[in-house]
């Protein structure tokens, strides 16, 4: 898939799996079960030891089945570095211009993150293929309506505190799609290796946003 395919499928998916764990052969296993649930983008951040070297086994070992992308990612230098491994995406919780023009060197998706409405809209501008509102949770969906309602144009993502609970309606206030962590890859079924069940997990995001949408 290229760029604007991959895109796409995040986007119709609805939910992005931020992962964060020390275990390569963990990792694996979690990209696989949120691909089968539907969750095709998975984010790994680079908080997580070995991040680059577990972006690089995943992007080989699963190929066309996910959609790998480095998250936390802080500067330019690391950007091209986790791109060189395999990522297909960035994510960053800030914005940095130099990181959005090493994105777009390589062709790959880059989501900055940003919170207020000058921030996101200079990271728009920059060329940010979807803007990342972080800490999400603080302000809640109606803080996306409300961006939206000016600079409906601008595409968003809101990650931090995301549930089953609150994820359609983030969607519904104008949300591309979502970024969630423990909430949807829960640490209990990791570490009991219930890699059908998390799956499950993932299907249950996955139809939550796809009825959310269908709401709207």
């Amino acid at each position: 898939m290229g760029k604007a395919e991959q895109l796409k499928a995040i986007a119709d998916s609805g939910v992005v799996a931020v992962i964060r764990t020390n275990n390569a052969d963990e990792l694996i296993n979690i990209c696989k079960a949120m691909a089968e649930g539907g969750v095709v983008g998975v984010e790994i951040t680079m908080t997580s030891p070995g991040a680059v070297e577990a972006i690089k086994e995943a992007s080989k070992v699963l190929g066309s089945k996910a959609i790998i992308g480095a998250g936390s990612v802080l500067d330019a230098e690391t950007a091209r570095i986790c791109i060189l491994a395999g990522a297909d995406f960035v994510v960053s919780p800030a914005f940095d211009p130099a990181l959005v023009e090493m994105c777009h060197r390589y062709g790959k998706i880059v989501i900055p993150g940003a919170f207020t409405p000058t921030e996101i809209l200079r990271a728009w501008q920059a060329g940010a293929d979807v803007v990342k509102v972080f800490p999400a949770t603080s302000v809640g969906p109606s803080y996306l309506k409300d961006i939206l309602g000016p600079m409906p144009q601008v595409k968003l993502t809101p990650t931090g505190g995301i549930n089953l609970d609150n994820l359609g309606d983030f969607i519904k206030a104008g949300a591309v799609f979502v970024g969630a962590g423990s909430s949807l890859v829960d640490k209990k079924l990791v570490a009991e290796g219930k890699w059908d069940e998390l799956a499950d997990r993932a299907a249950k995001f996955v139809a939550a946003a796809k009825a959310a949408r269908a709401a709207v």
